[in-house]
């Protein structure tokens, strides 16, 4: 089975000392397919997380290329439609109201910021435009002890879905 490359980033602002993507990866390793790669605490920097992140894809060759990063201020799982740079937008070909119809606290979003993480999406999508293989980028809220068990569940049904669609 092909692998499922997901990845995660390092704490970008002093005040956190976490990163909800590396902790929420952390939390489901155990639980993820045999096939999946996982590439944790990437580096918050525009150009390195993308080096790492197109290394494993040229490395690896997944089918499936999951990166995730924190919305602090988001209350929910939001999966991402757009990765923008500059003028240009690139779209996930993943449908995402089929993708999310079985999770319980998932949203949709039409903006994945002007981070790190927007940039790290736009370029992953650029870059598997030529070939077979998807990408998503999936924004994780805090984590708190009250949504941990959604937001796991949730991530979980997303792999699944992924993992089997391809």
């Amino acid at each position: 089975m092909a692998p499922i490359l997901i990845t995660s980033f390092r704490p970008w602002k002093a005040h956190q000392g976490i990163n909800s993507s590396d902790v929420l990866l952390k939390q489901v390793t155990a639980n993820l397919p045999d096939n999946a790669i996982i590439l944790r605490s990437l580096p918050v920097n525009f150009d390195l997380a993308p080096i790492q992140v197109i290394t494993h894809i040229v490395q690896y060759r997944p089918k499936v290329v999951i990166c995730c990063g924190m919305a602090e201020t988001r209350q929910s799982l939001t999966v991402e439609q757009w990765g923008t740079y500059q003028d240009q937008q690139l779209a996930t070909p993943i449908h995402l109201p089929t993708l999310i119809k079985q999770t319980i606290h998932t949203r949709i979003s039409h903006d994945a910021g002007d981070f790190v993480c927007n940039r790290l999406y736009y370029r992953v999508l650029k870059h598997l435009q030529e070939q077979s293989a998807l990408a998503l980028f999936v924004h994780i809220p805090l984590i708190t002890p009250a949504n941990r068990p959604l937001i796991e569940f949730d991530f979980l049904k997303i792999v699944e879905h992924l993992n089997s669609a391809c």
